[in-house]
């Protein structure tokens, strides 16, 4: 490079440049061949192939295994404010295109490698932003970063109250940062106090514990996956397995379903599903039961039960490394298998993985096994994935993670 740079070099691998070259932000720690040692933790630096070509400039993590992020891959950029806030307002301008005027009060603005702010996500309720920092860069420069998130919403015009922390997470171990959760203090801003604030997606309301709740609080990523749901729910009687607070259950109700049985294994979830219910005037339409799907499954198919037409699966995510892929597929194909049993001809499953190490073809090669198993055949009606507020990142397969099928069992 002509230039003089400011940063530290680190020097990597050749399997690392052709990763770099193929659109993946990431440097492993066995990429680094060099790397000075006064480079400090968090610190922007300069890539550079064996043969000195730049490839960009990225956030140092010393702790990790990802031990470089790349923020740019444009020599000219500055790491100054005003980076930073054009990122934030690329990202939101992104979502307001892509997503319905209705749904920008509840959807992911930040989305991390996908939006060139790599290690951070935030999901928006209403006039709360809920962050999660998840590299130590990040962590860092959020004194700095969270400001301006704040005001690239509000020169739109959207009413932001507070930044909320959900930094109760494994991967900050990793880091080597601690875990922990709260409000962010703004400058010169009061600090809400409640955590607890009400969403509406799809016509559907929902209460939202962004304090206690899984991840930020709701799972945003399927939204548009409900809706399609919904438009098949009625006149059915649905089984909403892993209901969690109950949305695919209460988009299918809304629908206009018959009847709809939640199911989850976690009672504080299903208090709150109830709640949900209640608050949209559906509860007489849905019943509750707290149970362990992979037992419940099993024993429907033994007493022949026939009450559904329609059964969704939205387990957790049963695989978060290629060690456990085998057994994650084994629970998906059970589930699968047993649902396809329980189904009459003609019936409708709704089924899908939230885990990127469980990749589509292998997904769909575990489903089909367990039709083959079940004895029916699947008409494939919808394939789809997360919500573009979640956007795929083509050459980063960490950012493709969600599957979702619609099938008719014939």
């Amino acid at each position: 490079m002509k230039q003089q740079r400011p940063y530290p070099i680190v020097t990597i691998t050749k399997k690392g440049q052709r990763a770099i070259e193929a659109g993946h932000p990431w440097v492993y720690a066995g990429e680094v061949l060099s790397c000075p040692p006064q480079a400090e933790n968090g610190a922007i630096v300069d890539v550079m192939s064996e043969k000195g070509t730049w490839l960009g400039a990225g956030l140092l993590s010393l702790s990790s295994l990802i031990r470089v992020r790349l923020l740019s891959r444009n020599a000219n950029d500055s790491f100054d404010e005003g980076f930073w806030l054009r990122r934030f307002r690329y990202a939101w301008a992104m979502r307001k295109t892509v997503l319905e005027p209705q749904d920008l009060s509840a959807c992911r603005v930040v989305f991390g490698e996908s939006d060139g702010l790599p290690g951070l996500t935030a999901d928006r309720f209403g006039d709360i932003l809920v962050a999660q920092t998840l590299s130590y860069g990040m962590e860092q420069r959020k004194a700095l970063l969270f400001p301006l998130l704040v005001q690239a919403l509000r020169e739109d015009g959207q009413d932001i109250r507070g930044i909320y922390e959900r930094n109760d997470e494994a991967l900050r171990d990793k880091e080597g940062l601690p875990q922990g959760k709260g409000f962010f203090p703004l400058p010169g801003e009061a600090v809400p106090t409640e955590t607890v604030t009400q969403i509406v997606e799809n016509g559907v309301k929902y209460t939202v514990d962004f304090e206690n709740g899984q991840k930020t609080g709701f799972f945003l990523d399927q939204k548009y996956n409900r809706k399609a749901v919904s438009r098949l729910a009625a006149g059915k009687r649905v089984l909403d397995c892993f209901t969690h607070t109950g949305s695919f259950a209460l988009n299918a109700a809304l629908g206009g379903a018959e009847h709809v049985t939640a199911v989850d294994v976690s009672q504080a979830a299903l208090d709150m599903a109830q709640k949900n219910a209640v608050l949209n005037g559906l509860d007489g339409k849905m019943g509750f039961l707290c149970a362990d799907v992979f037992d419940l499954l099993p024993r429907l198919v033994e007493e022949k039960r026939r009450d559904w037409d329609f059964i969704i699966l939205d387990p957790p995510a049963f695989t978060k490394s290629r060690r456990t892929a085998d057994q994650a597929a084994r629970g998906y194909k059970e589930i699968n298998y047993r649902a396809m049993r329980l189904l009459p001809r003609g019936g409708y499953l709704a089924t899908c993985s939230c885990s990127h190490f469980m990749d589509a073809h292998r997904f769909e090669g575990v489903v089909a096994a367990a039709a083959r198993d079940a004895g029916v055949q699947l008409k494939q009606l919808e394939h789809r994935q997360q919500a573009p507020d979640h956007p795929v990142l083509w050459g980063v397969p960490e950012t493709d993670y969600l599957k979702f099928y619609l099938f008719q069992v014939v």
